[in-house]
């Protein structure tokens, strides 16, 4: 019965500003939801390769083809972006375990509980991303 109760009180807390950066608690609560979302972008994919699988129809409409290979080009460029940020959560918990997280890359400031909270893989401050994407929009428009 302890166990259950401590498992009720892991899923109510949500880490605040008012604690001490990156203690323990707030350390499993990310590692926690960052391998909830690993796992359901992994079930996700399952079930997207299931449904590939099973869909090898030929339509012998032309238009229907043609929205069936749209739809599976879609589903194709998804899994390709998740696969994307399967590997950004694997380097976020990289720095769970070696104790960089939740820090900026750029200036070794927190980044803080509610932009994690939002983004659990984000690497830079808000103000260091503001920057970045200063920078990167100067350049683009060159």
């Amino acid at each position: 019965m302890k166990t259950a109760a401590v498992l009720a009180e892991k899923s109510e807390y949500r880490p605040t500003e008012d604690e001490e950066f990156m203690n323990e608690r707030q350390l499993e609560y990310f590692k926690q939801k960052l391998m909830d979302w690993k796992e359901e972008i992994l079930r996700e994919s399952r079930e997207t390769l299931t449904h590939l699988q099973s869909e090898t129809e030929n339509h012998p409409d032309l238009a229907d083809r043609a929205s069936s290979e749209t739809d599976r080009a879609l589903e194709l460029r998804t899994r390709d972006r998740q696969r994307k940020l399967i590997s950004k959560i694997d380097e976020a918990l990289r720095r769970i375990e070696d104790g960089s997280y939740g820090y900026c890359e750029e200036t070794g400031e927190p980044i803080g509980v509610a932009r994690l909270e939002a983004r659990p893989i984000a690497t830079l401050s808000l103000e260091a991303q503001e920057r970045h994407e200063r920078r990167e929009r100067v350049h683009r428009d060159d």
